[in-house]
């Protein structure tokens, strides 16, 4: 009996450069590929709306970004940090919300993709009330983000 080598999980940086062959071959092809920012059909909020709902308590702000990222802007005063790479990403959101799969839930990444992306996974594991900050921190085609609104940020302390 062999064994097989399992390869190593993908990279970011090897997807998207993977992603620019296609792109690149598919051009040259005569076709063209175009790879576009995840839908999400659920609500979506304004970085001041988010801002303002997690301080009166009515939703849960996460930010799913990177710890380097916390660090290089801070953290939306009100948000939760969880990583949404984490291996244990469901049962940290899930202390940070009693396991209430009901609870609101605002996801806030940098410009909106990775939190339209996990908005639809969690939709999908039976979350219902997922909300999208699609601005994100540095703003988007959506809107100028949440550093451009002039809100609260606190520093990362880890």
């Amino acid at each position: 009996m062999t064994q097989q080598k399992r390869s190593a999980p993908l990279s970011r940086r090897a997807v998207v450069g993977t992603g620019l062959a296609v792109l690149a071959a598919t051009a040259a092809g005569g076709g063209w590929v175009f790879w576009s920012r995840p839908s999400f059909a659920g609500s979506q909020l304004s970085p001041r709306q988010a801002f303002e709902a997690a301080r009166e308590g009515s939703i849960f702000l996460v930010d799913i970004r990177r710890p380097d990222e916390w660090k290089a802007t801070g953290i939306p005063d009100g948000a939760h940090p969880i990583d949404m790479r984490r291996k244990d990403f469901i049962a940290a959101l899930d202390a940070v919300t009693g396991a209430r799969k009901s609870a609101a839930i605002a996801l806030i990444c940098a410009r909106g993709v990775r939190s339209a992306y996990l908005s639809n996974i969690l939709t999908q594991a039976g979350y219902s009330s997922i909300l999208n900050v699609p601005e994100g921190m540095l703003g988007s085609r959506a809107g100028p983000g949440w550093l451009e609104s002039n809100l609260p940020v606190r520093p990362f302390a880890g």
